[in-house]
């Protein structure tokens, strides 16, 4: 007698990667093999604005969409366009015939969600919370020198570069990356990058407290070897520092970066002496969505693990509209994990910066998506969906220790102090202070949309 058939919430299929074919699209119907794998290439002909994004599609896209992508370029945007042809090409991979239904297409493609807004993905009255900030974290608060920000007991994050290979338009450092929009005059690194790298390895010399460096920006793409080798051979000679993460979208964004034979070779240089040294040397980056997971990521995923480096690790943003159901999370881990030798890791509540109020979830949602993708992936590729918490840093979305739903307000506290928790006299603040995070107000019941409408734009310090 069989086993009876168990039909089951999510149902696994191996799916192979696919690359989509580049010549679909009418400005590179003549693009060989060897310029789309060549990374100079795919920067040079990256698109940054409208004109060149009509002369990839020539006239596949309507020119209602051009309206509504300048519309929020000139009223919303708070990241530049940049887009290479790597990550434009997984938009719309099964390219339908006819402009209206190419522009459909384009537009519902959840890859082009976050990459590429229009003024019609914002929500037409809750753009913003009215208590986003630009930067949301306070990372440059906490800031032991110039592009170095303390926010944990043993860990570190260095900014080696305010710049990308490509544009995320949901990025946490909008306040920082890239070049000033229309809404935001962007803050500015004004020490030169050797003079502030030093300063940074001098604050990691006299604080061996530190184990645990992501070295990131901006994008490591953007360093040149030579400069990035140098830092982490000189990061390496520091005995106090255990963990080394590089984080770089480009291994989703621009493989072809990550498969140049003279970076790779200065990866397994710094694998090697990361290994005599017993230090564990990780690669992270950056996918939301299963079509941008293709055959040259996960080329470039195991050219780095062959290099030598321990693992290659995603951390994702979640996204309304992009990857906010089991299905969608659990197709991308999958095609990471099985296909591309990329470890799921994070997936981050989308953060209160101004103009996400579309993108982002609320909490219940993120605790019942949690649950649903339990038990499918192993226990060790299953990500944590975690919330980071303004003062207080990434939390497990079940970590909230109050929550008000009809005004999407969740409590946190945090078990540790920053700069921020010691005042001018030297007094340490207490640890059972509670710190606000905030559910995007239309998901809210009315009671509450109608409360938010009455409150001012400023954030609370904290709450005890």
């Amino acid at each position: 007698m069989g086993h009876p058939v168990i039909r089951q919430p999510y149902q696994y299929a191996r799916r192979a990667l696919v690359e989509p074919d580049w010549r679909r699209l009418p400005g590179w119907r003549d693009v060989t093999e060897a310029q789309w794998r060549d990374p100079q290439w795919q920067r040079s002909h990256s698109v940054k604005n409208a004109k060149q994004l009509r002369a990839v599609t020539g006239g596949l896209l309507a020119d209602r969409f051009f309206g509504e992508l300048a519309a929020d370029q000139a009223w919303f945007a708070t990241m530049p366009m940049l887009l290479p042809p790597q990550m434009l090409n997984t938009m719309v991979p099964d390219a339908p015939a006819g402009q209206d239904a190419f522009t459909e297409a384009f537009l519902a493609d959840p890859v082009r969600r976050y990459m590429l807004p229009v003024r019609s993905d914002r929500h037409p009255r809750w753009p913003s919370h009215p208590r986003a900030e630009r930067d949301s974290l306070h990372e440059a608060e906490m800031w032991a020198v110039e592009g170095l920000t303390h926010r944990y007991p043993t860990k570190v994050l260095a900014e080696l570069t305010s710049t990308c290979p490509q544009y995320c338009a949901q990025c946490t450092r909008m306040d920082l990356v890239g070049t000033s929009t229309p809404q935001v005059a962007k803050t500015r690194l004004v020490l030169r990058p050797a003079d502030r790298q030093e300063q940074i390895l001098d604050y990691l010399k006299r604080t061996p407290s530190v184990r645990d460096v992501v070295v990131s920006g901006g994008d490591l793409a953007n360093v040149p070897w030579p400069r990035l080798e140098l830092f982490l051979l000189r990061l390496l000679d520091l005995g106090t520092v255990r963990d080394i993460r590089l984080a770089s979208k480009a291994v989703v964004g621009l493989p072809q970066h990550w498969l140049q034979p003279r970076v790779l070779e200065g990866v397994a240089r710094v694998a090697g002496v990361a290994a005599h040294r017993a230090v564990n040397l990780a690669v992270h980056t950056h996918a939301n969505h299963v079509r941008s997971v293709t055959p040259l990521v996960a080329e470039a995923a195991r050219a780095l693990l062959d290099a030598g480096v321990r693992d290659v690790r995603n951390q994702g943003v979640l996204l309304r509209g992009v990857n906010d159901t089991p299905e969608d999370l659990l197709d991308l881990c999958f095609a990471l994990q099985g296909e591309a030798n990329v470890l799921p890791y994070y997936f981050y509540l989308c953060d209160q910066i101004p103009g996400a109020e579309h993108w982002r979830t609320p909490l219940h949602q993120a605790q019942r998506l949690q649950e649903a993708i339990m038990g499918y992936l192993p226990g060790y590729a299953t990500p944590r969906l975690v919330c980071d918490v303004p003062r207080v840093g990434k939390r497990w979305v079940h970590q909230a220790v109050a929550y008000d739903r009809e005004r999407g307000i969740s409590y946190w506290t945090k078990n540790y102090r920053t700069s921020l928790e010691t005042g001018d006299d030297g007094a340490d603040a207490p640890l059972d202070r509670r710190h606000p995070y905030y559910d995007p107000v239309d998901t809210l019941p009315e009671a509450g949309r109608h409360w938010w409408s009455g409150q001012p734009s400023a954030a609370p310090r904290g709450e005890r």
